[in-house]
């Protein structure tokens, strides 16, 4: 596929887009864009292998590391999540399951309204520095009543993610950090991806810049350490790495990975559909992942029949949507989408 340089531009111009743009096809880069600054006040520049944020983008790898325990037979999808909570949050429904925390249809009240809410606020109600593991959570995931019936419809939930993040822990008896390393990341081959702590990123990494000028990055913003909902920082070359160990069978065996990328709920106001830890295409065999929060704005896409990966990475709160738009376009128009 191909992107249009004057288009592209124009799109890097509204919001002043600093981050990386890439377009991998198989064992080739055909199209490549580093825009702005990793670190705007020592003016270091973006490149191709600056490790930036992806939010949300996440939550596919704790969807991963859920459904290997799965295959592994030390959780069942079906199985009430109250078996492990125990006590602790008495508001969610008894008859929720891992799958629909998976599939955002759990209906348990959410600690995060992305509805009402600007990257300027401070959303978090603990101190940052305690959110470390997602036991460290819990005190957020509280006292939230239940929206509706478990299984009703689909209402997109950070908190059911966080849930599956503490279900994790207490499965394995590790953190849901190691847990991710271990079943995820490291089975891809995914070396410059990890979670890391906002308060001591290693050179290579891009701060998250709130406005698209200024230097007010998220750190009072975000957990120290991002936990299931959110928090992996990687690389372009990573994001395509991770497309292809998915699709071919290298985190977990095809017939899962076809579980959990079967169309389960259309989603008109965002013009896709979801499956189980990933955004779908809504017509064609594509499959996104996104990601939106203070200082990181993204989207990859990865076009199945051709082992095509699209990924617009921004290191601001808005800087990446006018691109994406841009791609989307591009991608639309490669799929022979109407």
């Amino acid at each position: 596929m191909e992107l249009d340089t004057a288009t592209l531009d124009t799109a890097m111009a509204a919001e002043s887009f600093t981050g990386v743009v890439t377009v991998d096809v198989g064992g080739e880069r055909t199209f490549e864009r580093c825009e702005g600054f990793a670190h705007r006040a020592l003016r270091v520049p973006m490149t191709a292998d600056t490790r930036i944020a992806v939010a949300s983008g996440s939550k596919a790898f704790t969807a991963l590391s859920v459904m290997r325990l799965v295959e592994d037979g030390e959780l069942r999808l079906d199985q009430p999540v109250r078996e492990l909570l125990g006590d602790d949050l008495p508001l969610i429904d008894s008859r929720v399951t891992p799958e629909h925390l998976l599939t955002h249809t759990s209906g348990i009240g959410d600690y995060l309204d992305e509805g009402d809410w600007e990257p300027d606020d401070y959303v978090l109600t603990v101190p940052v520095h305690t959110l470390t593991t997602a036991e460290a959570f819990l005190p957020l995931l509280d006292g939230h009543p239940q929206s509706f019936v478990p299984g009703e419809r689909f209402s997109y939930c950070n908190g059911g993610y966080v849930v599956l993040a503490v279900v994790l822990e207490r499965v394995t008896g590790s953190s849901f950090h190691d847990v991710v390393r271990r079943l995820v990341i490291e089975p891809a081959g995914l070396e410059r991806t990890d979670f890391l702590p906002l308060n001591d990123l290693p050179a290579e990494a891009a701060l998250g810049y709130l406005h698209t000028d200024g230097n007010l990055v998220n750190t009072l913003h975000l957990p120290l350490l991002g936990n299931g909902d959110g928090g992996v920082f990687t690389t372009a070359g990573d994001l395509h790495g991770f497309w292809l160990a998915l699709l071919d069978g290298r985190i977990v065996t095809p017939a899962t990975v076809e579980e959990m990328t079967r169309p389960r709920h259309d989603v008109p106001q965002e013009r896709r559909r979801y499956g189980m830890g990933f955004w779908l295409h809504r017509t064609h065999p594509a499959l996104i992942l996104e990601g939106y929060d203070a200082g990181a704005s993204f989207r990859s896409t990865h076009l199945v029949e051709s082992r095509t990966t699209v990924s617009v990475i921004g290191n601001s709160t808005a800087g990446a949507w006018p691109v994406v738009s841009a791609v989307n376009e591009a991608i639309d128009a490669a799929l022979g989408a109407g």
